[in-house]
């Protein structure tokens, strides 16, 4: 009989409950649960992340998973794809690939994400529309170490954050929203001024703990992002 994640999280959450595991505790590796589950290590993954978003347990990438000391209640991001965001509102969607190169990882974007020397990634910049007006300047860095098959993936009709959707899950991800003032670049494809403020989120996600991708998403000006918590 298949476990189900459902059953993993429940048994988890009753450990941590009962003092099993306490607080500050290391949790076995999800290697190591999924083997005592006999289920996937997906399944345990799965559970894990969501016993973090209910705030009993505190993931850190290379570092594990705890208990945490007071349990608390965490924000839980949706993270929208673009397509389904406009039309939700009403709009009518055109997606628009600007530019596509495959360059050497940039020392930066190696930093940020912990890549190797030596590697290379996809760079893709596109715009999202909504009834033909701006809506969303998309910059993008793909690593073709963990996915190579997006080289050869054809872009021009299909955004690059509903092909990885369909393409790859992912285990880990790190969001940060802040203003930016426009660049030339994005002033142009958003139709603002140079300098205008604007709205700005930046993702990097990972799949048991390789890379997959890195992304600024610039937002056309009165942009406003409502989430539930």
């Amino acid at each position: 009989m298949k476990t189900a994640f459902r059953d993993v999280k429940d048994d988890i959450r009753r450990r941590i409950v009962q003092g099993v595991w306490g607080a500050g505790d290391l949790l076995p590796s999800e290697v190591a649960l999924a083997e005592e589950f006999q289920c996937a290590r997906a399944t345990v993954n799965r559970a894990m992340r969501e016993l973090a978003e209910e705030g009993l347990v505190e993931r850190k990438r290379k570092a594990g998973t705890r208990v945490l000391a007071s349990p608390v209640r965490q924000a839980r991001f949706h993270i929208p794809i673009v397509r389904n965001e406009i039309e939700s509102g009403g709009a009518i969607y055109r997606y628009a690939l600007v530019s596509r190169e495959v360059i050497p990882t940039p020392d930066w974007l190696r930093a940020r994400l912990g890549l190797e020397q030596g590697g290379q990634v996809l760079h893709l910049t596109c715009m999202h529309y909504a009834d033909s007006s701006p809506y969303q300047f998309e910059d993008r860095w793909i690593n073709l170490a963990a996915l190579p098959q997006a080289a050869e993936a054809d872009f021009t009709t299909v955004g690059p954050n509903e092909w990885l959707i369909a393409e790859v899950p992912y285990s880990d991800a790190e969001i940060s929203f802040s203003a930016m003032t426009a660049e030339a670049e994005v002033a142009q494809h958003l139709g603002c001024g140079v300098g205008d403020p604007l709205f700005l989120a930046e993702r990097s996600t990972w799949f048991e703990e390789r890379a997959i991708t890195h992304v600024r998403l610039a937002f056309h000006r009165g942009y406003r992002m409502t989430t539930r918590y």
